[in-house]
């Protein structure tokens, strides 16, 4: 007699379920770090009796950690195409230092000042990516060597003094809002309508993409999973929107960034040279043979990361409205961590703009947090380094398993 069972077929009612828990299981880089920020925001809400999720709050949370996601940017295509930058700090200290000069000094208009710094930053970043790219020198040395040089360099521009303040509609770059229209008190309408209209827009976009992607048979999300975190990341980004519109608005620096991200989603994920830099730092030898120009793809990726550390050491003297020759001190640590706990491999080809963007946010939720509850700076190092090691763990064992 055959005693063999058949298997349990899953009910109608189960399956939707079924399809989202493999698909999440399949997916866990992607979704693991925005579950855990959303975990370390409820953790810290809860501790800090509401404070870290008040408006005044958030938008220091917001202008604090600009810079770090303004950089992390770059320091993801440089990660991803297998190389790493230990100068984006000194560098982003360096054009600080340099604006501070020619605003505050030569009393350059901020518009051209800036110009020359992006552009300087190019420069920086062109010098670097050619010592790594052509000259074939790791890059671990060619940036060591540079954050050396431009922290002395800084010193050198400003004479080991601060230099300030800048001018006003330069501040306004990093420490200035959205004005609002109606000019009412209480909530700011231009920034809540921006909102909503952020959210709608990016709803729709992920819509027509799910729906592409069913009509030319490409994998996708199952459908019910893919309208629930559709649906509640709407949400999510539209209650945000209130918040912030009723403190002072949508800060200047936080457009900045929403373009940056969506500039650099499209070019990893819908441009033949994103394409590339993903087959650059997979398989060096296998991207060359297939015809890619990887010399030339690495030195944009250093002059890319270049300018960015630009524009975050504008955001950071716009903020501070001083130039200090210690500006930038550490910040290559918190930028690399962010890549890394967003879920860039260290190894080069893996990695996602979303994921250094929540990265760095969650770097800053903790250290957000953490100052709230008055922990000192030694126990915040500590916790900061167990969370990376733990990040770069899971990418290790993610890898062994396949």
């Amino acid at each position: 007699m055959n005693s063999t069972t058949p298997h349990a077929t899953p009910s109608p009612a189960a399956a939707p379920r079924t399809l989202a828990l493999e698909h999440i299981k399949h997916n866990f880089r992607e979704y693991g770090m925005l579950i855990t920020l959303v975990a370390i925001m409820a953790f810290f809400q809860y501790m800090t009796g509401g404070t870290l999720m008040q408006p005044l709050n958030l938008t220091n949370l917001i202008l604090q950690n600009s810079y770090i996601v303004i950089m992390a940017l770059g320091m993801l295509l440089v990660i991803v195409a297998g190389h790493i930058d230990l100068s984006v700090g000194s560098v982003c200290g360096f054009i600080g230092a340099l604006a501070g000069v020619l605003m505050v000094q030569h009393q350059w208009h901020f518009v051209p000042a800036m110009l020359a710094c992006l552009l300087c930053g190019g420069l920086i970043g062109a010098m670097q990516g050619w010592f790594v790219a052509f000259s074939r020198i790791p890059s671990f040395i060619v940036t060591l060597a540079g954050m050396l040089v431009f922290k002395g360099l800084a010193m050198t521009l400003l004479a080991g003094q601060s230099v300030g303040p800048f001018p006003d509609a330069f501040q306004r770059l990093s420490s200035g809002f959205i004005p609002d229209i109606s000019g009412a008190p209480g909530l700011r309408l231009t920034s809540m309508a921006l909102g909503l209209a952020l959210a709608a827009a990016l709803t729709v976009v992920a819509v027509r993409g799910h729906a592409n992607r069913i009509k030319h048979g490409v994998r996708a999300e199952p459908t019910l999973f893919f309208l629930a975190k559709t649906a509640l990341f709407a949400a999510l980004l539209s209650y945000l929107s209130y918040l912030l519109a009723s403190y002072k608005g949508l800060p200047n620096v936080l457009i900045v960034m929403a373009l940056l991200i969506m500039l650099y989603e499209f070019i990893t994920s819908r441009t033949t040279i994103g394409r590339r830099i993903y087959a650059l730092g997979g398989n060096e030898k296998a991207a060359k043979l297939s015809g890619i120009k990887t010399e030339r793809l690495t030195f944009y990726a250093f002059v890319n990361m270049g300018v960015l550390a630009a524009l975050a050491g504008l955001v950071f003297v716009a903020r501070l409205n001083t130039a200090t020759p210690k500006a930038g001190l550490g910040f290559e640590l918190d930028v690399i961590a962010a890549c890394f706990i967003g879920g860039a491999s260290a190894s080069g080809g893996v990695g996602k703009v979303m994921g250094a963007v929540i990265g760095a946010f969650v770097m800053g939720v903790m250290n957000n947090g953490m100052s709230i509850l008055g922990i000192g700076i030694d126990y915040q190092q500590v916790i900061k380094g167990v969370v990376l090691l733990a990040a770069v763990l899971v990418d290790v064992y993610n890898k062994n398993k396949v």
